[in-house]
């Protein structure tokens, strides 16, 4: 009885573990996705400047980058010709 017990709580654990880890995996990737988008948007701002090249890196951008990644940064300098 005991082991089946010890079983079922080993698997309770788990679960658990799995339900609260998921939240977690996607704001560490969304973090992920921003500091490449920050990275990206630095990267840009530096060799566009000699192209007048200019993206602000504020909470907007931040959110477009962090949610799009790369195709996000490559809207905002599309946005910003267009503009």
């Amino acid at each position: 009885m005991q082991y089946i017990v010890f079983i079922l709580t080993v698997i309770a654990v788990v679960i658990i573990a799995k339900l609260f880890s998921w939240p977690l995996k996607k704001i560490l990737k969304l973090l992920l996705n921003i500091a490449l988008g920050l990275l990206l948007i630095l990267i840009v701002n530096t060799f566009g400047a000699n192209l007048g090249l200019h993206i602000p890196f504020n909470i907007v951008t931040a959110v477009i980058s962090g949610i799009l990644g790369i195709p996000g940064v490559v809207a905002l300098i599309i946005l910003n010709y267009i503009f």
